[in-house]
């Protein structure tokens, strides 16, 4: 009797225990992001102001020490926290922030990026795929862009889809270029919609990865033939989806596209 008294008195401490342990880690992580809020408006403030004065120009400054205070203190609060460490490695540098080392950037990039911040991974395989001229520094830029990818970044998967349309350190594969386009698309990149729509006017078939699970089964020939007879049109309507995606995001190709479209509906109308 005396040792299950015991036993569920140490459960219960340990479940304690454990519980406040986890309030501890969700107030660390609530104010770690409260810290990068207000350092990412800080730098958004100098990204609004940046185009129209000198990168070093003084009255950034405050801004930039602002910025930087902030993300130094989301770390110290949150050490496993890769967002802080995703920034604070941004401002290091792409910056003039007071301070600055592009070493430290670099160890800060290269540690967010294997922590699995999706951010991080496609920053990283982007400058090592611009600031290198190693075949072995191209190979980690892919495998840090295949990270990315997994994670569904939108961005990663326009450069991975860009990569795979050009054969560019892989296998030309127009299929999978698609597949990343496509999934890009979805999350509004603007790049990725007007690469998808022209190569459906190209004529260039979707992949039956895509097309599998939205088109519901079928096995009705008829149904399958006027799916066969219908597939020019649908693929003129499935590029104007993507061409009014890009000109939602305000991309000026977007327009262009559709104003396109419009132009040569009218002329086969009049013929």
């Amino acid at each position: 009797m005396m040792r299950s008294l015991i036993n569920a008195t140490a459960k219960r401490s340990i479940h304690l225990a454990q519980l406040n342990c986890q309030r501890g880690m969700h107030t660390r992580n609530k104010k770690a992001m409260e810290l990068i809020a207000n350092g990412w408006s800080a730098l958004k403030e100098v990204d609004r102001v940046i185009d129209y004065c000198e990168l070093n120009d003084k009255r950034l400054i405050p801004l930039l020490r602002t910025a930087k205070e902030n993300f130094e203190l989301a770390l110290e609060t949150d050490n496993s926290n890769t967002h802080a460490r995703f920034w604070l490695s941004k401002l290091h540098l792409k910056y003039h922030v007071p301070g600055a080392c592009k070493a430290v950037g670099a160890a800060l990039l290269v540690e967010a990026a294997d922590m699995g911040d999706a951010d991080a991974q496609y920053e990283l395989a982007c400058r090592l795929r611009v600031e290198n001229d190693y075949v072995q520094a191209d190979q980690q830029a892919f495998q840090y862009l295949e990270m990315a990818v997994d994670q569904l970044h939108p961005a990663a998967l326009y450069m991975l889809g860009a990569v795979y349309l050009t054969g560019d350190c892989v296998r030309k594969d127009i299929s999978s270029a698609i597949w990343c386009f496509h999934r890009a698309s979805q999350k509004g990149h603007a790049g990725a919609a007007i690469a998808y729509g022209s190569l459906l006017l190209r004529g260039f078939q979707v992949p039956e990865c895509l097309t599998k699970f939205t088109v519901r089964k079928d096995s009705s020939t008829r149904t399958s033939r006027k799916n066969a007879e219908n597939s020019k049109k649908n693929a003129l309507e499935m590029a104007r989806e993507q061409f009014e995606i890009a000109a939602k995001a305000k991309c000026d190709l977007g327009f262009r596209w559709l104003k396109r479209l419009d132009e040569e509906e009218k002329r086969l109308t009049n013929l």
